[in-house]
């Protein structure tokens, strides 16, 4: 079995001003580390959708959910398990490309399923959203060629979806 250093935690909010700063002070005042934090409305306008991703070293899950669940504006929390949800994460990267490593780096984002998004008389700025893995061996790829600046967002993520042939009949109505 696969031991994952981080807990993805979804947690669906109240949206008011000033929710997000109760959390993180939360997370100061406790010693919990923060890996990665993202915050989307949801189709919902009184709730926002935050993902955390914390490290598993500095806190048991049990602890940060019930700290979680002391604030008001908290309404639900779910862990979403990497082994059973879509985990994605953007980098914008600005790199160096003289003429000489132009095409390996062109060659390089499109081997990732990456974009071009910029292009400089000898820069290139490269866009890529998949997995936190995939992110993580594409900036180290790009490394050698000199990253100049680069941004990642925090990782997002939804649970996957039902996919047994039983269940996906009786959802278009078929059965066998």
């Amino acid at each position: 079995m696969k031991q994952y250093k981080h807990h993805t935690l979804s947690v669906l909010v109240e949206n008011k001003a000033g929710v997000l700063s109760r959390i993180a002070g939360l997370f100061a005042r406790r010693g919990f580390n923060i890996y990665s934090l993202a915050v989307a409305p949801t189709d919902d306008q009184k709730f926002s959708q935050i993902t955390i991703v914390v490290d598993v070293q500095s806190a048991p899950l049990e602890q940060i959910t019930k700290q979680l669940f002391k604030l008001i504006n908290v309404v639900k929390i779910s862990e979403l398990d990497p082994a059973t949800s879509c985990e994605y994460e953007l980098i914008l990267a600005k790199i160096n490309a003289p003429g000489n490593n132009r095409a390996s780096i062109i060659e390089l984002v499109q081997l990732f399923g990456g974009k071009i998004v910029d292009i400089g008389i000898s820069q290139l700025t490269v866009m890529l959203a998949d997995s936190p893995t995939k992110v993580d061996d594409f900036e180290a790829l790009l490394e050698p060629y000199g990253i100049i600046e680069v941004q990642r967002t925090g990782r997002v993520a939804l649970a996957k979806q039902e996919t047994s042939s039983a269940k996906l009949r009786s959802i278009s109505g078929k059965v066998s």
